[in-house]
């Protein structure tokens, strides 16, 4: 398991799923924390511009049905399981609107034949966002306001002794409510480059990086809150990212990177959740 090899099967939620009506989308944008509610028309149009992008790579997309037990925030699919080599884990959601995601998904793996190895249970809580693969035997976890150390001691007794799990501190930046996750500020594109917004980094993990040999494309300022940080390998050196952030897109171009871009006012800026976000990679082909 990494960020970066081949997609070869991908679990999506449509953006019409997900959002339901404009009614559901007038009445909960509030509460979850969005800065306004998505339009539903432009949000349907964008996420098939969306799903055209990351489909390129011929991976396969499974998509989760609709589901009056989950609000909009179920569009963004990654932080409600993780998965590794293995199957999937069910996280324990920091974020409490988000509690009845995990088992809902579960019903989608289960159809779907995809084991489910454990499920992290209170007081522990860790959500997708907060976890980086760079390896089959290497995996960095956020620690922050949406995954605490007992979530993390869980991930790894349910990983095993052979994947050493990095915990990596996430600083307080906009407090509890926020959504920040460790891709907000990192997003593997290839075994050796990272996307990185370095000023919220700590100091430490950042040296880890290097140590590792991992070349950083470093976000200015101006892209942070346009999520130039949160960028999605569909392959190797093969981005899609969420447009108007040309800066971070033409050093992605400049070490030899191709990507793709969409409008991401709808689906991704209100919500907080970048196109990683919105996708959880099931399997990659690391062969390639």
């Amino acid at each position: 398991m990494n960020e970066y090899s081949p997609i070869t099967r991908l679990l999506v939620k449509h953006a019409r799923d997900a959002f339901g009506t404009q009614t559901a989308c007038d009445q909960q944008w509030k509460d979850l924390n969005f800065t306004e509610a998505p339009d539903l028309a432009r949000a349907i149009a964008d996420y098939e511009i969306f799903l055209s992008l990351i489909s390129a790579a011929g991976s396969v997309l499974e998509f989760l049905p609709p589901n009056p037990q989950v609000s909009l925030d179920s569009i963004y699919v990654r932080d409600a399981a993780l998965v590794c080599d293995r199957g999937v884990i069910l996280c324990a959601m920091g974020k409490p609107q988000r509690s009845t995601e995990p088992a809902v998904q579960a019903e989608t793996y289960a159809a779907l034949g995809i084991p489910i190895l454990g499920t992290i249970s209170a007081p522990g809580k860790i959500e997708g966002g907060d976890v980086v693969w760079f390896d089959a035997h290497t995996v960095a976890v956020g620690r922050g306001y949406r995954t605490n150390d007992e979530g993390i001691r869980q991930f790894q007794d349910i990983l095993g002794s052979d994947v050493e799990v990095v915990t990596v501190p996430l600083p307080h930046y906009r407090g509890p409510s926020d959504v920040f996750h460790l891709m907000s500020i990192i997003s593997p594109v290839d075994g050796d480059l990272a996307v990185v917004y370095s000023p919220l980094m700590p100091v430490p993990f950042r040296e880890w990086l290097i140590a590792r040999a991992i070349a950083l494309v470093e976000v200015p300022e101006e892209e942070f809150d346009s999520m130039g940080a949160n960028v999605l390998a569909i392959a190797p050196r093969r981005c899609v990212m969420v447009a108007g952030n040309p800066i971070t897109r033409d050093r992605l171009k400049a070490v030899g990177a191709t990507v793709a871009e969409y409008d991401g006012r709808e689906i991704s800026i209100k919500g907080g959740g970048g196109p990683t976000c919105l996708t959880r990679p099931i399997a990659r082909n690391s062969r390639k």
